[in-house]
Order: C-alpha cells, then sequence, then structure tokens
C-alpha cells in the first residue's frame, strides 16, 4: 500500500487544516451535473472543523502583538461552538484559561468538547438579539470587563479570520485542483470555477474568495449561502421572508452584519438562502452517498450549491464538463449526533428491498445449527 510519510508534528495545532478536497460524484450523477463537484472536508482538521484555522491564527497573532500573556491572560470568547472548541484546543495546548460564551441552542456535544478541553461554558438564552447584554455576546464583554487579564480575540471583527482563510484555506483548494490532471475521464479546467460556502462571521467565505480571485481565477464565481431566518445574504430583499425566523442549523447566519464578512459583489457574487429542511436532506445525501460524516451546515452548503447550479448562472457551470465547483462542509456530525435532525434522519430509514428481506428471514424458525453455517 502506497502512502505518505508525514513528519512528526510538535502539537496539535500543526495538524490543523491541510484538509482534502473531495470528488461528490454520486451527488453529482443524481442531480445531472456535467461539471466536477468537489467538497473540501473540515472536519478531518485537528479539532473538528473549519473554524481550528481561525482559532489558531488569532491566538498565534494575539500572542504576537503581546496581547496574550502566559500565566494570565484569560480567553474569552462569544460563538456558535467550533471557534469555541478550537481556542480551547489552541489554549489548552498554550496554557491560557477559558470561557465560552454560548447560545442554548448549540449542541450538548459542543459543551461536553469544550469542557473536556478545559473550557468554562455559560450558556445564553437563543432568543436574546446580537446587541442585549444577556446575549452570547453581551455576557463575554461583561466577563472580559470584570475578569483580570480577560481577552476577547473576537472572530467577529478579527482581522485573522479572513486572513486565515485567505492564507492557508484557499492555497489549499488552488494547489489541489491544479495538482489533479486533466484526464479523458475526468477533465479539468485546472481552475476553481465556482465556490459555494456558508457564512456565519463569514471570514471563511470572504478570505477563500479573496485568495482565489486575487491569485488565481479573477472570473471564479463565489456563492454565499445563508439560512432563512439570518440577514447576511444580498440584497436585503432576499432575507424578508422568513426574517427573524428560528432556525436549526448550526454555526452559519446571524442577526447583525459581522464586520469581517465582505458583501461587496466583488466578494461574494451570489446569495442563495437555504432551509433546515434542504440542509439535513443533503447531509442524508452526503452520508449515504458519499459516506461522508458531515455537520448541518454541510448540508446548507451542499443545498445551496445544488440550488444554485440550477439558476441560468449556475446552469451554465453545471452543464459543462470539466468545470470545478468547490463546496466547503465546515464540520462533523461528531457534534450533532444528539439532535433530532440528526437521529431522525439516522434511524426514519426509508423502505427497502434488503430490509424486507431480512425481516422475513428472521421471522422463520431457524433449524440449522449455527456451527453448520456456512459463516
Amino acid at each position: 500500500m502506497e502512502f505518505t510519510p508525514r513528519r512528526i508534528l510538535d502539537s496539535a495545532l500543526d495538524a490543523v487544516g491541510n484538509t482534502p478536497l473531495i470528488r461528490l460524484d454520486k451527488i453529482a450523477a443524481d442531480h445531472g451535473l456535467k461539471c466536477n463537484l468537489l467538497g473540501k472536508l473540515e472536519f478531518v482538521s485537528a479539532g473538528g472543523s473549519v473554524k481550528d484555522r481561525i482559532a489558531k491564527a488569532m491566538v498565534l497573532a494575539a500572542e504576537k502583538e503581546g496581547k496574550l500573556i502566559p500565566g494570565k491572560s484569560v480567553v474569552i470568547e462569544p460563538t456558535s461552538g467550533n471557534t469555541g472548541i478550537g481556542l480551547a484546543m489552541a489554549c489548552a495546548i498554550k496554557g491560557y484559561s477559558v470561557v465560552i460564551t454560548m447560545p442554548k441552542k448549540m449542541s450538548l456535544e459542543k459543551e461536553a468538547l469544550l469542557r473536556a478541553l478545559g473550557a468554562q461554558v455559560i450558556r445564553t438564552p437563543d432568543e436574546e438579539p446580537w446587541n442585549s447584554p444577556r446575549s452570547h455576546i453581551g455576557v463575554a464583554c461583561r466577563l472580559q470587563r470584570e475578569i483580570e487579564y480577560g481577552v476577547i480575540l473576537d472572530q467577529y471583527r478579527n482581522v485573522n479570520n479572513p486572513l486565515a482563510h485567505e492564507y492557508t484555506t484557499g492555497p489549499e483548494i488552488i494547489a489541489s485542483v491544479i495538482s489533479t490532471p486533466s484526464t479523458h475521464t475526468r477533465p479539468s479546467s485546472m481552475k476553481v470555477d465556482a465556490f459555494v460556502a456558508g457564512a456565519g462571521t463569514g471570514g471563511t467565505i470572504t478570505g477563500v474568495s479573496r485568495a482565489l480571485k486575487k491569485t488565481h481565477n479573477a472570473d471564479c464565481i463565489v456563492v454565499g449561502i445563508d439560512p432563512i431566518g439570518s440577514i447576511l445574504a444580498v440584497p436585503n430583499n432576499l432575507n424578508t421572508s422568513g426574517e427573524g425566523n428560528a432556525y436549526v442549523v448550526e454555526g452559519i447566519g446571524y442577526d447583525f452584519i459581522p464586520d469581517v464578512l465582505s458583501r461587496d459583489e466583488a466578494d461574494v457574487n451570489h446569495w442563495v438562502k437555504t432551509s433546515d429542511d434542504e440542509a439535513f436532506k443533503a447531509v442524508q445525501a452526503l452520508m449515504r452517498k458519499e459516506g461522508l460524516l458531515v455537520g448541518g451546515s454541510s448540508g446548507s452548503a451542499l443545498g445551496g450549491a445544488l440550488a444554485w447550479l440550477k439558476t441560468e448562472q449556475g446552469r451554465r457551470v453545471a452543464r459543462t464538463e470539466g468545470l470545478n465547483v468547490v463546496v466547503l462542509l465546515p464540520d462533523g456530525i461528531r457534534n450533532y449526533m444528539s439532535k433530532e435532525w440528526f437521529l431522525k434522519n439516522a434511524f426514519e430509514t426509508e423502505h427497502s428491498d434488503l430490509a424486507t428481506r431480512i425481516s422475513d428471514i428472521l421471522a422463520q424458525e431457524e433449524i440449522m445449527p449455527v456451527q453448520q453455517a456456512n459463516l
């Protein structure tokens, strides 16, 4: 068996990023796509999500700038979970205390992982707007004011959030595409022709877009995915239907515009709104068709990509062999296994001939001794 040897890493921080780009051929075939549909698989990063990248970048930058003092600083961060996990991992390695504020809707698994990494976790009401003193952001700000040496690295405004993706995620995608040869059976434009990602803080889509458009393909189409109920999409009239409605998908969408999100059409060319139902159906497809154990926001990204590929502009891409459409899959199912939507996907299976056959077999009385069975 061939393998590529890797050097011994100094810490888990060196295992952040460098994630694979995987063909989603079965899903592409199911939807009649001629383009290459590719998934950037972020759950194989050391902390389990795309947010590992910004956590590492923000901590290292804060140390370099003297904002973090070894043995004294307490890192405080409002988060939907994954940034918190990345920060807790980085701070466990670096020796900083961590306090995470997180809305109640976020999964129990995320809280358990945070606590396992040594973080203090405070839950806040889901219904509080972002600027309420009782929101996860408001509580974090209060704690920062009152805890000595408390520091909020602030993923919503920290320039190292989009820079982490401009310097790592984007170049990794480019390297994967240009290093994979075009063949008769697998044609490729050798470019990233479209990039699709969900927007939470917006750092991922903003940073990757800049990497792609500045250094690789100025004509790359970047599509942002925003859940119904959020207000990030452009133009604003996309957000009027269902604005303020609760949504189950975690990690994307907000009720305010983070500073690190570029809504400039030069960076994000198009936006697609997605529902929970679309997201969870897409997660099921990724699991059962491609064997990828991804989380809900990955379903939002794929569902949004498939919806865009049905638009007038998207159809031109979908019908062209060799064009490369990259979908960012932010995290894995590890964080959501107790969630109702996942349990429904897992246990409410569709009828199959095999299931019927198994039931028929087990309904009959067994007469053959086990030792004589053809095992």
